[in-house]
């Protein structure tokens, strides 16, 4: 057994961020998935979104972010983080962080769809994740205890119902215990339940499925981003090409050259992301095709080296100027409900960034939020702990585990993605919710609490818990009987103000999932 004072799971920006601002005098191990760098945060072409410009206001970014999100954002929350975003970016430029300058020495701020402002900060064009990560990992100290290829199966709990520590596995079978006080989630969403996404491999929802068995409160599931263009070949999606194309003047076309967002919305290529999305999803759906027209941007290879390297090696020319698109999982805007300090609804467990629904995206990320998030609440929640820092924990309660999973039937991770895709994906329905709810109930779902994961295989855990955040996410897409921000219904494919003041909570303590009024603040 492993002791901590804080026990970190995830390594993206939001972890890293807790981790670089936690006490020196605090003995931090943080735990990931695969490799240190290996993370949706480190393959983050976008920016931060931060009111800099002298004729931008944190309001209007506010007002901006409310848009995006259909009102379902918590408002105090929302503006408290816009309020912050200019601070964030000069804390990060004060820690070396080299972002991208205009030739008057200024930072050179980009536009993205859905702003009102040039706001967006970008490092090395598109490599903003990379650079942010690499000064973060720079700032750690002696006292975090990096430990890679750990697959966290199960939080573990006191007599008291506090969590206090977690069971991981490592590749060669072996599988231990780590304890500490205070136990964070930085696990990141849930794009790789869904065949096409920008995601990295490693980010299959695993988090929330966690934080759900443990009894902690999740909402907005339904509400899932999709990103309407990436790199698409022969049938698959091969990484995300950034919305900041879109913000440099690169134009959405189908395969006769017509503009495709042309009388569709009146910020037409830079229009919300879902407006986006399922414009170009409808046109693929009946066979055509969409490019994204580059021909506009001059020194595309010098703007965009990450973009330039992926169509490269996919054998897409740059030189020609069109790139194949289609839209495909990017961001989850629910998680694991949290407070404003990043408490979750178990005691001791705590949540931040995509793992995470905090509230400020509501039912539609605005474009680069993400990374402001994780690193707004990732400072904050360093300062909580370093402030109400517990030295004592309880032991772990013995688990007694009702069954063996040792033969239990489960499905390909392939099968589950594709029925993701076909059923919960960018327009959903009753009937294909209501079939895909019954072929996820025909696994072992609720009997997960009374397996003893560690005798499964990595991947065969993993698989137990996509298939737990797949019906959570499936449960509240057929809960809400309207389409709003990332979630839409064809059953019912306008918005209903009804369920503008309503939240899907979800809990596994309790016997039936509720829609909660959400409190207005």
């Amino acid at each position: 057994m492993n002791k901590a004072d804080v026990i970190i799971v995830g390594s993206g920006i939001a972890s890293l961020q807790l981790a670089r601002h936690l006490r020196k005098d605090l003995n931090v191990i943080v735990l990931t998935k695969s490799k240190l760098r290996q993370s949706n945060s480190t393959y983050a072409q976008g920016g931060i979104a931060a009111a800099l410009h002298e004729e931008d206001h944190p309001c209007a970014h506010y007002l901006d972010t409310m848009e995006a999100g259909r009102y379902m954002n918590d408002s105090s929350k929302t503006l408290q983080m816009t309020s912050e975003a200019p601070e964030i970016v000069h804390n990060l430029i004060q820690d070396g962080c080299v972002f991208d300058y205009d030739a008057s020495g200024s930072l050179a701020l980009g536009k993205e769809g859905a702003h009102s402002y040039n706001r967006i900060v970008h490092g090395g064009g598109d490599q903003t994740g990379r650079r942010i990560v690499e000064g973060l990992i720079s700032k750690l100290s002696s006292n975090i205890s990096i430990y890679e290829n750990q697959f966290v199966f199960e939080l573990v709990k006191d007599a008291a119902g506090e969590c206090c520590g977690v069971r991981s596995k490592s590749p060669d079978g072996s599988h231990h215990l780590y304890t500490a006080p205070h136990v964070v989630l930085g696990t990141g969403g849930c794009g790789q339940l869904y065949t096409y996404t920008s995601n990295a491999e490693t980010v299959t929802g695993d988090g929330m499925a966690l934080a759900y068995l443990a009894g902690a409160e999740l909402s907005d599931m339904e509400f899932i981003q999709f990103h309407p263009t990436l790199l698409f070949k022969n049938g698959e999606t091969k990484g995300l090409v950034s919305e900041a194309v879109r913000g440099e003047g690169a134009e959405l076309t189908d395969e006769k050259g017509n503009r495709l967002m042309q009388n569709i919305h009146p910020l037409k290529d830079l229009a919300p992301r879902h407006v986006v999305a399922q414009t170009i999803y409808a046109h693929l759906h009946k066979g055509g095709h969409v490019y994204l027209d580059i021909r506009s941007i001059p020194n595309f290879p010098k703007r965009f080296p990450t973009i330039t390297s992926m169509c490269e090696r996919n054998d897409i020319s740059i030189e020609k100027g069109f790139i194949p698109v289609a839209p495909g999982c990017h961001f989850s805007m629910g998680g694991v409900s949290i407070d404003q300090l990043g408490r979750t609804t178990v005691s001791g467990l705590y949540a931040i960034g995509e793992a995470a629904c905090s509230g400020v995206h509501g039912a539609n990320r605005l474009a680069s939020n993400s990374l402001l998030e994780a690193l707004v609440y990732g400072k904050r929640l360093a300062h909580y702990i370093n402030h109400n820092h517990l030295t004592h924990i309880q032991k772990p309660v013995e688990r007694v585990y009702d069954h063996s999973p040792s033969s239990l039937p489960l499905p390909a991770r392939e099968e589950i993605q594709r029925r993701m895709m076909d059923c919960v994906g960018i327009v959903r329905s009753e009937i294909d919710l209501l079939q895909h709810k019954n072929w996820l109930e025909s696994f072992p779902i609720d009997e997960i609490p009374k397996f003893d994961l560690s005798l499964l295989t990595i991947e065969q855990a993993n698989i137990l818990l996509m298939l737990q955040t797949s019906h959570l996410i499936t449960c509240s897409a057929l809960e809400r009987e309207e389409s709003r921000g990332g979630h839409f219904r064809s059953d019912y494919p306008e918005e209903i103000e009804l369920w503008k003041r309503k939240q899907i909570v979800q809990q596994r303590t309790l016997e039936r999932r509720d829609t909660h009024e959400q409190i207005e603040t």
